[in-house]
């Protein structure tokens, strides 16, 4: 795709995990299974290797095969963006493997630990999307906060064709939105970002990633179509019995974000186990039973709403 600033980010976000077996390894076929799934339920691009995927506990090795099975598995259905970020010189070396794998494009995660100035920022996003021709994203996060004049620089730059915002400070958002506009694609990445897309979608916001779409995709399907239409009574039915209960349980235990995702694929029955790399920690089995009743119950909430 190069350097091409039309590249489409609207719709649903698919975010895969990478799934490791007892022995801690990588489990191939687990994450084809994944892919497929999201693919089959119509997801508008995937995104492998990011935050849902442990990137943060990827071996080189481990990485270059997971994109290239992505890439695969995908086979130009949709645009298929890996992760890249952290140490800077591994940023980029990844960065370029991606594009001699055949990738559409990249997430650019926060750098390491560090809080930096807005100079510094902007040399580490610049560094990394200058070392490669593919389309590039930029996730504000964490230690990654920036203000209008820095995006706007790097909003000029030939391959940055979108904003993913994970801070949620929708008075910064406004100033990004209004005074930078259609030069980048503005896509929601909060937790759980059902959550907040209606108040996303009013600034602008066209896309979204959603960590439940790898178990209960047909509920964030209907979710955005009913945002999309208008229908608040639908909305609100799966705000009340899915969404909002869901969130209550990630917000129990630290790294639930990656998880409890895990946990609602084995409940629907997709063979990625249970198993995530330290310092993450595996869903507890009270609340594994609570996101079992409220997969159940979404189901059920959605057969009801179908035939309203």
């Amino acid at each position: 795709m190069g350097s091409d600033k039309h590249v489409s980010l609207a719709g649903i976000m698919g975010f895969p995990v990478t799934p490791f077996d007892h022995n801690d390894t990588v489990d191939e076929k687990a994450f084809e299974a994944n892919l497929q799934f999201l693919l089959t339920n119509g997801l508008d691009s995937v995104f492998v290797c990011a935050g849902s995927g442990e990137f943060q506990s990827l071996a080189i090795n481990e990485y270059e095969r997971l994109v290239t099975v992505g890439v695969a598995v995908v086979a130009g259905k949709v645009p298929v963006f890996a992760g890249t970020g952290g140490n800077l010189k591994e940023s980029v070396d990844r960065a370029q493997l991606v594009e001699r794998l055949g990738a559409d494009g990249l997430l650019l995660l926060p750098p390491y630990l560090i809080i930096p100035e807005q100079e510094g920022l902007y040399h580490y996003y610049r560094t990394i999307a200058q070392s490669t021709k593919l389309p590039v994203i930029i996730y504000q996060r964490d230690n990654a906060i920036f203000t209008l004049s820095t995006l706007d620089k790097l909003a000029a730059l030939p391959n940055v064709i979108g904003f993913k915002d994970g801070l949620g400070n929708f008075e910064l958002n406004i100033e990004f939105v209004q005074s930078i506009g259609t030069r980048l694609q503005w896509m929601n990445g909060m937790p759980l970002a059902e959550l907040t897309m209606p108040a996303y979608k009013a600034l602008g916001f066209h896309s979204y990633s959603s960590a439940i779409s790898n178990y209960i995709p047909q509920v964030s399907r209907a979710y955005y179509e009913s945002l999309l239409a208008g229908d608040e009574q639908r909305m609100q039915a799966i705000y009340r019995e899915v969404i909002l209960p869901i969130h209550r349980i990630r917000q129990l235990r630290k790294g639930y974000a990656v998880s409890l995702i895990k946990a609602g694929m084995n409940i629907v029955g997709l063979p990625v186990g249970l198993q995530v790399r330290s310092p993450l920690v595996q869903v507890e089995k009270e609340h594994y039973k609570q996101l079992e009743l409220i997969i159940k119950k979404s189901i059920d909430l959605l057969a009801a709403t179908n035939n309203v």
